[in-house]
């Protein structure tokens, strides 16, 4: 079956990653309490492919930021709509956001849901 994802992309300043990662951290584990199957984030390493439109360019970093890309995947849409209202109203994301110092700027993130077009997986057989 087919699952459903939320994907994002964001700048975060190098200097605060530390900090980001703990409040993602608390912040997956609250995402995992209300339905996400999985919740990964990434920072930026070799984001420079030449003919390509670069993701620094797409998160509109400046000198001393980082680019973060992540996804939470959930079993479908439904699932995802309903555990999105649920992390919504849970007050531990409230005071996560409001007590962090993490640089994270909700308006400089791209976001968006997606459903499945194309789908392998690597499997070891041996």
């Amino acid at each position: 079956m087919a699952h459903y994802i939320d994907g994002f992309v964001l700048p975060i300043s190098r200097d605060r990653l530390d900090e980001y990662r703990r409040l993602v951290e608390a912040a997956a584990e609250i995402w995992k309490e209300h339905g996400a199957l999985d919740y990964r984030e990434y920072v930026g390493d070799d984001l420079i492919l030449r003919g390509t439109r670069s993701f620094t360019d797409l998160a509109a970093t400046t000198e001393g930021e980082a680019v973060v890309f992540g996804w939470v995947e959930f079993e479908s849409r439904g699932a995802r709509d309903l555990a999105n209202k649920r992390v919504a109203a849970d007050p531990r994301m409230a005071d996560l956001i409001n007590s962090s110092h993490s640089g994270f700027d909700a308006e400089r993130m791209a976001y968006g849901g997606f459903h499945s077009f194309v789908g392998s997986s690597k499997t070891n057989d041996g």
